[in-house]
């Protein structure tokens, strides 16, 4: 109850009118961190099944030409549009290009530099939005807790306009309080998975 006697519900709008202006940016900026690591994760998620989909696809039929060391026709294999995003079919195009312009010793060595080359940049493509994830899993609990801070504030704030300790004028910075702590740690979650 608040000090009039009336019943208080602690709804999201409620929470959300008694919010101060720093807890609500703090809330729009875990959101754009939220909405971030979703579009991270899904991005992510579609990309590696794409590459291993078809690095599998392409595995499967490059395998008889290797066999026979058909590499022109491997090479065209791997550079089919199918195959685009085949990280295998990548580090195939680097192996075989360098190899069928110096079949020889030190064609061998130029294949294992533009393959480790090509590993690196492969590696690195696979790894694209990834930091977005590991800074917000590590700093969304800290904006929460700033928003912590700051709820905390407006409830030392409210117990001064009431001229009273009780519970009602205390309640609703609390509750922004006790909201910015779960949401930053939610976010972190979000972000770390």
């Amino acid at each position: 109850c608040n000090s009039k006697g009336v019943a208080v519900e602690f709804t999201p709008q409620y929470i959300w009118s008694h919010m101060g202006l720093p807890v609500r940016i703090i809330m729009f900026m875990m959101l754009i961190m939220a909405i971030g690591c979703i579009f991270v994760a899904i991005e992510r998620s579609w990309a590696l099944y794409t590459a291993r989909k078809q690095s599998r696809l392409l595995a499967a039929e490059i395998g008889p030409m290797m066999a026979k060391a058909d590499t022109e026709n491997a090479l065209k294999l791997v550079n089919e549009k199918r195959f685009k995003r085949s990280y295998l079919g990548h580090m195939l195009t680097a192996g075989l290009t360098e190899f069928n312009a110096r079949p020889d010793q030190y064609g061998i060595a130029a294949v294992e530099r533009a393959l480790e080359k090509v590993s690196i940049s492969e590696g690195a493509d696979l790894r694209r939005g990834m930091n977005i994830l590991a800074t917000t899993g590590s700093t969304a609990p800290f904006v929460g807790l700033v928003g912590t801070i700051f709820g905390i504030i407006n409830a030392f704030a409210g117990m001064a306009e009431a001229g009273s300790g009780g519970i009602s004028a205390v309640a609703g910075g609390i509750a922004e309080a006790l909201v910015a702590t779960a949401i930053g740690i939610a976010v972190a979650i979000i972000g770390v998975w």
